[in-house]
């Protein structure tokens, strides 16, 4: 079996892998240094804070399987329902995006510190976070995820990488949403007078 050469699957494979390692390794160490027993909250099971957080979960696990399939088995292209009409560059620019979209989100987790956390942690007694990236938009993290999920969309375009970009997208607004919700109760007039100096996105 010959793996493909082809550079822009070769780098897509390669950043997706990357993407698993790291986040692997950021929350076992945020989880060791800040002595979390878990910073991944999916919420209680069946309700639309797990189920948002296990599609988007899968989804990202489906594309990282593809992108490395595509390596060793390039026949699979056949089945993403390749778009054809793209200008050349337009897949370079996607990548970009890509990883643009993962340094903007990795950069906000990294500010937040021990206040990160994947999903809604309802027991946590942090406080609002308010400097750096969320001076700008109360949503750095979820701006680099949607920046990257149309990255992807461009980098691979087909109907496969379409619906990963509206799912992806989808449980973003609904992340937001439940987020939101979540602030208010938690912050009250304190996320109220933020809400109304910093905008939701830009």
């Amino acid at each position: 079996m010959s793996i493909s050469t082809e550079p822009l699957a070769l780098s897509l494979a390669i950043f997706y892998s990357f993407v698993a390692f790291y986040y692997a390794v950021f929350i076992g160490r945020h989880q060791r240094k800040y002595g979390e027993c878990s910073a991944v909250h999916m919420g209680t099971k069946f309700s639309l804070h797990w189920w948002n957080h296990l599609t988007f979960r899968v989804f990202r696990i489906i594309i990282w399987s593809v992108c490395v399939l595509r390596l060793f088995v390039p026949s699979v292209d056949n089945y993403l329902g390749l778009f054809t009409w793209t200008a050349p560059g337009v897949a370079w620019v996607g990548f970009a995006m890509l990883s643009l979209g993962f340094a903007l989100a990795i950069a906000t987790h990294h500010q937040m510190l021990e206040h990160w956390r994947s999903g809604i942690d309802s027991d946590y007694r942090g406080e609002l976070v308010t400097q750096g990236l969320f001076a700008f938009t109360r949503n750095p993290a979820f701006i680099g995820v949607a920046i990257a999920q149309i990255g992807f969309f461009l980098a691979l375009p087909s109907v496969f990488s379409f619906i990963c970009m509206l799912v992806g997208l989808t449980a973003l607004r609904i992340q937001t949403y439940l987020e939101e919700n979540h602030l208010n109760l938690k912050f009250g007039n304190e996320y109220t007078l933020y809400c109304q100096s910093v905008p939701r996105w830009l």
